[in-house]
């Protein structure tokens, strides 16, 4: 039986990718850079590189913004001008900030205690989740900064269980990432499931998909 819902934050109950998008646009075009289809693939395929070495630890959280930066400022770019470029990016990123539609009706919905567990730093989690006017629905929101671990390493859920004082198999957790969330969360013992809002790929066995967190009160009575 579950007792406890750990969550994901990013493009699980906040539209990060929709944000990021328009923030990248506004940026881009502010900054006289190319703000195209290919230019936000490469914007994406840096981001995803830099946070990969922030979550392995070979990069702090404003490192990782900083290497993002210099990829268009040039590497001989004081942490200084790169802080100052990314923080003109994240005044547009700030401001695009919303929920999914379904996130607070679930969250409302679900008989459980809730706590997070989300691969970024606590005070952007707090502030983002305040700002959408979720937080209050969690009784504690761990990241990767003070656990220690990142997902998909099974020694964060873990972290996250004990922190909740509960067995794994008395937790569900849910993101939107196949190999980072559901996948991570099944091989620590948790109920691995993956919102998996596009519905085009089929979930491996052991995993629970689901495509909207409406479907997600009645998986969870059924675990």
């Amino acid at each position: 039986m579950v007792k406890a819902v750990l969550w994901d934050v990013d493009d699980t109950l906040f539209d990060h990718t929709g944000a990021d998008r328009k923030a990248f646009h506004l940026h881009f075009t502010a900054e006289g850079l190319p703000s195209d289809d290919a230019a936000l693939a490469t914007w994406r395929e840096l981001t995803e590189a830099a946070y990969a070495r922030f979550t392995a630890g070979e990069l702090t959280f404003p490192g990782q913004r900083r290497e993002r930066a210099r990829a268009y400022l040039g590497p001989e770019t004081t942490d200084d001008e790169a802080d100052a470029w990314f923080t003109r990016y994240i005044a547009h990123f700030e401001a695009s900030w919303t929920a999914f539609p379904d996130a607070a009706p679930a969250l409302a919905e679900l008989p459980y205690r809730h706590a997070v567990l989300s691969n970024s730093v606590n005070t952007v989690q707090e502030r983002k989740l305040t700002h959408l006017g979720l937080r209050h629905h969690f009784e504690l929101l761990l990241c990767s900064d003070d656990v220690g671990h990142s997902k998909p390493d099974p020694r964060a859920f873990h972290a996250a269980c004990k922190a909740l004082d509960l067995p794994p198999e008395q937790v569900a957790y849910i993101g939107d990432r196949l190999d980072l969330d559901a996948l991570g969360a099944h091989a620590a013992g948790l109920h691995g499931i993956w919102l998996d809002r596009t519905g085009d790929t089929d979930a491996p066995p052991g995993i629970h998909r689901i495509t909207t967190l409406a479907t997600l009160p009645k998986l969870l009575a059924e675990l």
